[in-house]
């Protein structure tokens, strides 16, 4: 029989682990303001359109919350931080989301996917469900942008961070050309989150000794070279090597520092020739990093003013193609109740009170604070709960 590829699967799926490093990434940095370019039908968008589930912590400078006499002492002091940072540790707090994306069906539907839930007073289905969506404590503004990344918008100036799993092996050469420049010379964000498939790993598709034809996949589009890759649309798949090669130069020149290189995607099923270890991820990950201070950013600016003053000098006849068109701002509001608490002795008794109605005389912090009633009382400040808790 015809070698055929090798059974090659991921547990979680693939595009989840991707997600995952991006957004461990964002909780790590404390990421507000996100770009995402080629966000296609929106499924990073949605997930950051998910509600924190309470407000992030005041400035160490602003003191909302009274000192009790229970944690008048170091030792009290320390315990009770403790307990807050475990509760605030990685849980985002998004203000401003973006998408960018050419396709404009998958975009319709980044448009749907990104739309604030109906108003809690107004919505008849909640109303006969047990279920109830989350309460909101942070508002968020969602931008859908229809256009083509080669292009520069003045509204992605300046964005904590810009993210693009999955894109830069659908770009063909000019504009691949422009990705760099734009996003780290005009933009210019704090993070920049790449994605890319690894072609070192599609040698875990098939046995050491198979013939090219065992591959299901696609030939190298452009004919610069006999690589079979997994997509059609792919311009490029780059091995470990090439990527690591890619970063360093867009870094050096643009005054960004790799912060991470690395990857996400190990096969569930073992390599029975032992290439594992060789072959690697299945995506390619790494994350940049602004430098700041020393004159980087008027160095930027001054490579950038010098890149496309270039450009507009060799400007083709179909430089306004895909232009940016804002298709849709959504605004999720914020609960009325957020950031007012109501007084710490009131939402004690409000504890001890759902205590007595469950009959218990224990229940986890978190539990507690997914009681309506108790997160509204404490204006979305979990904060507020514990110091509730501990001086009632």
């Amino acid at each position: 029989s015809e070698p055929k590829e090798l059974p090659v699967t991921f547990h979680p799926a693939l595009y989840l682990q991707r997600r995952g490093w991006v957004l461990d990434i964002m909780r790590r940095e404390g990421v507000k303001e996100v770009l995402d370019v080629g966000c296609g039908e929106g499924e990073l968008l949605s997930c950051l359109c998910n509600p924190a589930p309470w407000l992030a912590p005041p400035p160490q400078d602003v003191h909302v919350l009274p000192v009790s006499p229970a944690t008048d002492s170091a030792s009290g002091d320390d315990a009770y931080t403790a307990v807050l940072a475990e509760l605030h540790r990685d849980i985002l707090h998004p203000t401003k989301i973006s998408g960018l994306d050419i396709c404009k069906d998958d975009l319709d539907c980044t448009v749907r996917m990104t739309k604030p839930p109906p108003a809690e007073e107004n919505n008849e289905e909640t109303k006969s469900l047990w279920h109830r969506a989350p309460a909101r404590w942070e508002e968020l503004e969602v931008d859908v942008w229809e256009g083509g990344l080669e292009h520069v918008n003045p509204a992605f100036v300046g964005v904590d961070c810009i993210v693009a799993t999955e894109v830069i092996e659908h770009l063909p050469d000019r504009i691949l050309d422009r990705f760099a420049p734009v996003i780290l010379g005009a933009y210019q964000p704090r993070l920049l989150l790449v994605t890319t498939p690894s072609y070192t790993f599609n040698a875990r598709f098939t046995a050491p000794d198979a013939p090219p034809s065992a591959r299901s996949g696609w030939p190298d589009p452009t004919g610069r070279t006999a690589r079979i890759f997994r997509h059609h649309d792919h311009k490029f798949e780059w091995t470990v090597d090439e990527f690591r090669a890619w970063c360093a130069a867009v870094a050096e020149a643009w005054g960004y520092e790799v912060a991470e290189l690395g990857g996400v995607g190990r096969a569930q099923e073992k390599d029975e020739w032992g290439r594992d270890e060789a072959l690697g991820w299945a995506s390619q990950v790494a994350a940049f990093r602004r430098r700041d201070g020393e004159g980087w950013e008027a160095r930027r600016a001054g490579r950038w003013a010098e890149v496309e003053g270039l450009r507009r000098a060799e400007m083709d006849e179909d430089a306004g193609a895909h232009r940016h068109q804002l298709l849709a701002t959504h605004q999720h509001p914020a609960h009325e109740a957020a950031g007012r608490p109501q007084p710490l002795d009131v939402v004690g008794e409000l504890v001890v009170a759902k205590m007595v109605r469950f009959r218990e005389t224990a229940i986890s912090l978190t539990e507690m604070w997914f009681e309506q009633e108790i997160e509204r009382a404490c204006g979305g400040l979990v904060d507020w709960l514990v110091r509730a808790i501990e001086t009632h």
